[in-house]
């Protein structure tokens, strides 16, 4: 049973979601697949097994991903996710973690994937009052056709509580003063170029990004790294990572002690995160944003759709015309809810129905619809007008690759929006 309901839901992805998609199955493969009831149970599975193959590579993919079941998706692509899906919904705000420079970034992208640096390779150190660490993200999951068109580095910090626990809520008077500089601290973000440099040790490094920052708050903070994320995904120069670098602006020798417990509260390594259980969502987050050249970008709208629907409810059709029905397409029924995170499934719908002589104006036909229809009245030799989608939409998936990496990316023409004769 559960193999029938996997085949249908793998014939309905094809012949229902995906426009054309029936192209990708060879004449011949049809005539098997409608005989597959006198197949043998391995004949079926090995062509079920290919023309799944066949439609996951329509997402890009080269193979079913097998996500490990340790696999971390940070809440910020869950965030992205909701805002991006109910975009068109006005009541629904931007989250407190995400600041206007991700949202334009995404307008302009329809990919957006996370990375968690390798830690193995982190590099950390203190010195009079100031913490540095260095660390790198494997980027080569990114595929050369995408064009990156931003990167955000995120870093998570507490607020500062002096000799305080960090879960405390009461806050060291000298800390918790804007103004002051016992209030303050600065991160620089830099890229980094190579080898230190064999005369003072120093690593040889541009800054990137710069912010000051309130020891009283805890919030994520967000650095623009694009200029060094689109000159590693290019090729023009080597991704080498970066360095965090944190400190007190203001800072004496007297209190470097002091110093140093602040750059405690900015999580950029496990060995400075005192709640090992929450570091999977706290850990630092590299962000990027690209375009593949399909399509438009993430942030579809749904004022069309909402349009296309009010239209759709004005239309008084006769139930056997042209129009669109029900279809919702489960992830779980084809096994794909073991890497697709978001959604668990979709209402795709689906064209069906008659294009009758003469053709009504609410059936939205071109000119050629309605002469090959007049041709067909006298002619039973050419045939009618077919029922088709005549608008589709774009869904947002938020998904896990071959390479366990969550990525947030938009399909188009996943979601029938309106029928017509054609």
């Amino acid at each position: 049973m559960v193999a029938v309901v996997r085949s249908l839901m793998v014939l309905l992805l094809a012949q229902v979601l995906l426009e054309g998609a029936a192209g990708l199955i060879p004449d011949v493969g049809r005539r098997k697949y409608s005989e597959s009831g006198k197949q043998s149970p391995e004949q079926s599975e090995s062509f079920l097994n290919d023309f799944e193959l066949r439609l996951l590579n329509m997402f890009g993919l080269r193979r079913r991903p097998t996500p490990s079941k340790h696999a971390v998706v940070p809440q910020y692509m869950v965030d992205l996710y909701r805002m991006h899906s109910a975009n068109g919904d006005h009541s629904t705000k931007r989250p407190k973690s995400m600041g206007k420079h991700a949202e334009r970034a995404a307008s302009k992208a329809n990919t957006i994937r996370s990375f968690h640096h390798e830690e193995s390779m982190e590099a950390l150190a203190s010195l009079k009052g100031k913490t540095t660490q260095q660390f790198f993200f494997n980027l080569t999951s990114i595929p050369d056709e995408e064009l990156i068109t931003s990167a955000e580095l995120r870093i998570y910090r507490d607020q500062v509580t002096g000799e305080a626990h960090p879960n405390n809520s009461s806050r060291n008077s000298s800390s918790s003063s804007s103004g002051s500089a016992g209030g303050l601290h600065r991160i620089n973000i830099y890229e980094i170029f190579g080898a230190p440099a064999s005369q003072n040790g120093e690593t040889l490094a541009r800054l990137l990004d710069t912010r000051l920052v309130q020891d009283s708050l805890s919030r994520w903070e967000s650095f623009d790294v694009s200029p060094a994320v689109s000159q590693w995904t290019s090729g023009k120069r080597h991704n080498h990572g970066f360095m965090v670098e944190v400190f007190h602006p203001h800072q004496g020798e007297v209190e470097e002690r002091h110093a140093q417990k602040r750059s405690r509260h900015v999580r950029v390594s496990r060995s400075l995160h005192q709640d090992q259980d929450s570091w999977p969502q706290a850990r630092p987050l590299l962000v990027t944003y690209s375009h593949d050249g399909r399509g438009d970008s993430v942030l579809h709208t749904r004022e069309k759709r909402q349009a296309t629907l009010r239209k759709n409810r004005r239309k008084q059709q006769h139930k056997a015309s042209c129009r669109r029905h029900d279809l919702y397409v489960d992830f779980s029924d084809v096994g794909w809810n073991e890497w697709i995170v978001a959604p668990p499934g979709y209402h795709a719908f689906y064209c069906h129905g008659e294009c009758p002589f003469p053709l009504a104006d609410h059936l939205n036909s071109t000119n050629h619809a309605i002469v090959q229809t007049l041709v067909n009245s006298v002619n039973s030799n050419i045939p009618k007008a077919c029922c088709v989608p005549t608008d589709l939409s774009a869904i947002s998936l938020l998904y896990l690759d071959e390479n366990g990496k969550v990525i947030l990316k938009n399909y188009q023409d996943m979601v029938v929006e309106g029928c017509g004769c054609r």
